[in-house]
């Protein structure tokens, strides 16, 4: 006489199931959902707009989180406790708009102009998070690397690889723009990054010099010309000033006066 087959656990059928249509965070969830809805008894339709709630945040924190590595933000960056006060140019107002990401949508580009440690930085990091939490791909780099980058890639057959990640990208942010003097390749290869990006895709420029003095890093002025006025035209132009949040410190820890 055959063997009745045994019955498998209904449970078990339902996570094996849900495992095979890799919604992997439903399965893993399913048990405890199904705890609280023995004391609760929701709807039917309500227990499983949960279960597939939990499955779509997952994949939506897995994407976020990519998109994050691939940026090389690093650690994410929040602009609670900013000091505005600490500089009077900079409208929050404004920043808080550009943290809305419509600058994107719109192809715009920010230049962040001013000292050496007046939160530049910190602010372009924080644009870059925000637009990574609006499912936008960026890509930060300091300038310099970017073009060595490019550079590099020339010589190993991998530059139209390269060229389309930096050219592509929703919105890249060029740290650093102006701290070392460029040869005339690496101004040409700017160039052709900036006449790419041109109106179909928004950069952020992060530079301590104003763009009067950009010749002083570009090999010619008519080259400081020319990346200037496609990067500023219907740009968002922050301005830093005030004392630099690094404090110089004596032999022995102690702040310096550096008025």
């Amino acid at each position: 006489m055959a063997r009745k087959p045994e019955a498998q656990d209904p449970l078990a059928q339902v996570r094996s199931l849900l495992e095979r249509l890799n919604l992997t965070t439903a399965a893993r969830c399913l048990p405890d959902l199904l705890a609280q809805a023995e004391g609760t008894h929701p709807a039917y339709s309500e227990f499983l707009r949960q279960l597939l709630e939990a499955e779509q945040s997952s994949r939506w924190e897995r994407k976020l989180q990519r998109r994050r590595r691939w940026s090389k933000l690093g650690p994410p960056v929040s602009l609670e406790g900013f000091d505005w006060a600490a500089r009077p140019q900079l409208p929050p107002q404004v920043v808080k708009e550009l943290l809305t990401c419509r600058f994107i949508d719109e192809h715009r580009n920010v230049i962040l102009v001013g000292r050496p440690s007046t939160g530049k930085t910190t602010v372009a990091k924080a644009l870059g998070h925000a637009a990574c939490a609006h499912a936008l791909s960026v890509y930060y780099a300091p300038t310099a690397e970017v073009l060595d980058t490019l550079h590099a890639a020339r010589a190993d057959g991998t530059y139209r690889k390269v060229f389309r990640r930096v050219t592509t990208a929703d919105l890249l942010i060029l740290d650093d723009a102006g701290f070392s003097d460029l040869g005339r390749d690496a101004a040409n290869e700017l160039f052709r990054v900036v006449c790419a990006r041109d109106r179909q895709r928004s950069t952020i420029v992060v530079s301590n010099l104003p763009f009067k003095q950009w010749a002083e890093f570009l090999p010619s002025p008519a080259q400081a010309v020319a990346i200037a006025d496609r990067l500023v035209d219907d740009a968002t132009i922050l301005r830093f000033s005030g004392k630099s949040y690094r404090q110089p410190r004596d032999v022995h820890g102690a702040p310096l006066d550096n008025e």
